[in-house]
């Protein structure tokens, strides 16, 4: 088993934190890893359902909600076994995240180990900074600016 945390102080409510990672189904906008979801049943606060890692690895996970506290998911079947848990914690008007992952990789991933623990640290350190973009309202969008070409810079006009 490999742990692994990724942290972040975001500058928003527990609320709007909450908001944003409780959202299940934006998950592969964070864990970029994610290539697709499918929900397989929803009960109370307990979501289980089938994701596909990196066009085609399927696996199972069943998640738990914890109110504006923390998301616990279990990944029971597939490439990844273990836990990971996204935590809130108020810190005045702010709120701390925390992701810890305990993962342990299966099958021909296991062989590839630790480059996958560097991906999945890279990827979970991101997860929790897109997080915070969207709970903070930042948009990080690209704006275009008109450009010219050189060749659309020449006056023609000057013969």
């Amino acid at each position: 088993m490999v742990e692994i945390k990724a942290a972040i102080e975001i500058n928003a409510s527990v609320d709007k934190v909450w908001e944003v990672v409780s959202d299940l189904d934006k998950d592969p906008k964070y864990w970029t890893s994610i290539t697709s979801i499918r929900n397989i049943s929803h009960e109370n606060n307990q979501v289980k359902r089938e994701v596909t890692l990196a066009k085609i690895n399927k696996c199972l996970q069943t998640i738990t909600l914890y109110p504006k506290e923390k998301v616990h998911t279990e990944w029971t079947k597939g490439i990844i076994k273990g836990i990971k848990d996204v935590i809130l914690t108020p810190r005045g008007s702010g709120t701390y995240l925390e992701s810890v992952l305990d993962y342990k990789f299966t099958g021909m991933a296991g062989f590839m180990s630790g480059k996958i623990t560097k991906d999945v640290t890279i990827e979970a350190q991101r997860a929790v900074e897109f997080i915070k973009e969207k709970a903070e309202g930042v948009d990080k969008s690209l704006s275009m600016e008109e450009r010219k070409h050189w060749a659309d810079m020449y006056d023609n006009k000057e013969k």
